[in-house]
Parts: C-alpha cells; sequence; structure tokens
C-alpha cells in the first residue's frame, strides 16, 4: 500500500492542496471541506501525490450519500488511475463498505489543460460520467458501490478497539 493515513491539517498535503485548482484559500492549514474525511499522502523516490476523501451528510449535489472525491493531485508518485484505485481501497478500509450510489468526483474543465476525456484518469481507473453539477456544470464522474476494490488497509492505519 503506497498511501499514507494522515489529517486534515497535515502540511505535506496542505503543500500539495495549495496546488490544487480547486483549493479556496492556499496557504491556510486546512484543506479538508466539514465532514468527515479520508487524507492520503504518498512519497516515492518519483514524486508524491495526495487524496482526500470526504463525506458530508448534507450534499448540495445530485447524489447525495455518495462519498466524494475532494481532491486529488498526483506530482509522479505513480500511474494516477492506480493510485485512485489504493486510494479507494484504502478509503474502505477506513468506513468500510462504500454507499450504493459509490464515490463521486467533479472536474473543473475550465481550470485543467484542454483534453479530450477530462477526468482521464478518474474514467481508467473505474468511474464513468455521471452529469453535471447544476450551479457550476461541474463535469460529475462515479464510481458505483459495486465497483469498488476491496480494502486495503493504508499505512500509518490502527483499528479501532471497541470494547
Amino acid at each position: 500500500m503506497i498511501w499514507q493515513l494522515r489529517h486534515r491539517f497535515d502540511t505535506d498535503c496542505a503543500k500539495l492542496a495549495d496546488l490544487h485548482y480547486s483549493r479556496q484559500k492556499p496557504g491556510t492549514p486546512q484543506f479538508v471541506p466539514p465532514g468527515r474525511c479520508v487524507v492520503l499522502y504518498a512519497e516515492t523516490d518519483k514524486g508524491r501525490a495526495f487524496w482526500v476523501s470526504s463525506f458530508q451528510k448534507f450534499a448540495l449535489h445530485a447524489w447525495p450519500g455518495a462519498w466524494v472525491c475532494s481532491a486529488f493531485r498526483n506530482e509522479g508518485a505513480g500511474l494516477s488511475s492506480t493510485l485512485i484505485r489504493s486510494a479507494l481501497a484504502a478509503t474502505r478500509a477506513v468506513w468500510g463498505d462504500p454507499p450504493e450510489i459509490g464515490c463521486i468526483t467533479f472536474v473543473n474543465e475550465s481550470k485543467i489543460k484542454p483534453k479530450r476525456d477530462p477526468g482521464y484518469c478518474f474514467i481508467k481507473a473505474g468511474f464513468h460520467k455521471a452529469g453535471r453539477t447544476k450551479e457550476n456544470k461541474l463535469l460529475a464522474l462515479q464510481l458505483g458501490g459495486e465497483d469498488f476494490p476491496g480494502p486495503a488497509e493504508p499505512r500509518m492505519f490502527q483499528r479501532r478497539l471497541d470494547f
């Protein structure tokens, strides 16, 4: 497992978050939306990456109940589609089985380099085009719960001991 479990104030992840187009306030210590989150960080001899899974009880999009990939940035840590699948497996190890609706991510096509297939790395990881958001017309990509990889514990993960 390449991913390490981190937290919403992690400085390594915050530096990468500052490079992501969705970052609202670069330089601030927190980079995760409100609600539950799984923050992952990967570093190899070739690069680094970070991933944020989030869940909000009340969603302002057409996929309520879905886990959301709030941010993903790969700076040479490996093949993006492989990193995405392993981040989903790590999220599943932390949170348990995914909801039936699965995971959703949003792509702002006006903020990325023009390409034939926006979100291509997510599509290669098994996501499909699910529509657009009403407000900002962001491209929504979805992976259904039945298509998730099995759980794989991220590094630095400690299971809860319930007595």
